[in-house]
C-alpha cells in the first residue's frame, strides 16, 4: 500500500495536476490539504472517474482536507471531537484496516500571535485524539501539512529561522510528543539526501535556490513503520506551471 499527502493550495486550481499526478503515481491513498472548497463544490465526479473513493471536509477560501482511496472508506470522523473548531482541518477514516488521519495543522503566523496560541491548542487536542485513536487502531498513519520543521536539517538556513514560526521550541516539542506516542517519522526511517524539503516559498526563487523546509510528514504507528519500505518527496509537481508551493510525500508499505 502506498500512502501520500499533498498540500495542493487550492484544488479548484490544481485538480488537473492532482489527476495527472495520480495517473503518473499509482498511490492507494492520497490525503490532500488546503483544498479551499466548500463541500458542494468538491469535484467528486472527476475523482471517482479516476478510480478513487473520496471523502472531504471543506470550507470556502481557506483550509479544507480530503482523502482519496482506491479502497472503500469507512468510519469517517470530520474534525476533532475533542476540540471545537470552525476551521476544517482534520479528517479521520479507516481504509483496509488502517486508521488514516489527514491533518492540515495551523500555520501559527508568529510566536507572539493569537494564531500561534491557537496552533498550540490545536496540536494539544490532536495529541489527545491520536492517543485515543491509536489505542483502538494499532495500524495508524498521520499524514499532512504539519507546518512544523522538526529539526534544523529540515530547514534551508536554520540560523535565519531561529525562534520563528514553524521551527520554534513549542512547535518542535509538540512534534516530539507525537513521536513519543510512539509514532515514527517515516521519512527519517531511511537515508535521505541533505537539503531535502517539501515546501518552498513562491517568492525570491525559493524553489530554484532550494530555500525550502520539510513541513509535510507521514507519521506511522510502530506496526505500520515495521512495514514501511521507503518514503520519498516528489519534487516533480513543484516544477509544473502554476504549482502548489508544496510537494507530495509518499510512504510505501509492504
Amino acid at each position: 500500500m502506498k500512502l501520500a499527502c499533498w498540500n495542493v493550495n487550492s484544488l479548484k486550481v490544481r485538480l488537473p495536476q492532482v489527476l495527472q499526478w495520480l495517473q503518473d503515481n499509482p498511490v492507494d491513498v492520497l490525503c490532500l490539504q488546503e483544498t479551499k472548497l466548500t463541500d458542494d463544490k468538491f469535484p467528486v465526479a472527476e475523482i471517482e472517474a479516476a478510480g478513487f473513493h473520496v471523502v472531504f471536509n471543506g470550507q470556502k477560501t481557506y483550509n479544507g482536507v480530503a482523502v482519496l482511496s482506491r479502497f472503500p472508506i469507512s468510519d469517517v470522523v470530520k474534525n476533532n471531537p475533542l476540540f471545537e473548531d470552525e476551521q476544517q482541518r482534520l479528517l479521520t477514516v479507516t481504509i483496509e484496516g488502517v486508521r488514516i488521519v489527514c491533518a492540515y495543522i495551523p500555520n501559527g503566523q508568529a510566536p507572539d500571535s493569537d494564531k500561534f496560541q491557537y496552533k498550540l491548542a490545536w496540536l494539544a487536542a490532536l495529541q489527545k485524539w491520536l492517543e485515543q485513536q491509536k489505542a483502538s487502531y494499532p495500524e495508524l498513519a498521520l499524514l499532512g501539512d504539519f507546518n512544523i520543521a522538526p529539526e534544523d536539517r529540515d530547514v534551508h538556513d536554520p540560523a535565519a529561522w531561529v525562534g520563528q514560526n514553524l521551527v520554534s521550541e513549542p512547535e518542535r516539542a509538540a512534534f516530539q510528543a507525537m513521536l513519543n506516542l510512539p509514532l515514527v517519522d517515516s521519512y527519517r526511517q531511511f537515508e535521505q539526501a541533505d537539503k531535502s524539503f517539501s515546501w518552498w516559498d513562491y517568492r525570491a526563487l525559493g524553489f530554484r535556490l532550494n530555500k525550502g523546509m520539510r513541513i509535510d510528514h507521514i507519521l506511522l504507528s510502530p506496526a505500520l513503520a515495521a512495514r514501511c519500505t521507503g518514503c520519498v518527496i516528489d519534487r516533480v509537481p513543484r516544477k509544473w506551471e502554476q504549482p502548489s508551493d508544496h510537494a507530495p510525500v509518499i510512504a510505501t508499505l509492504s
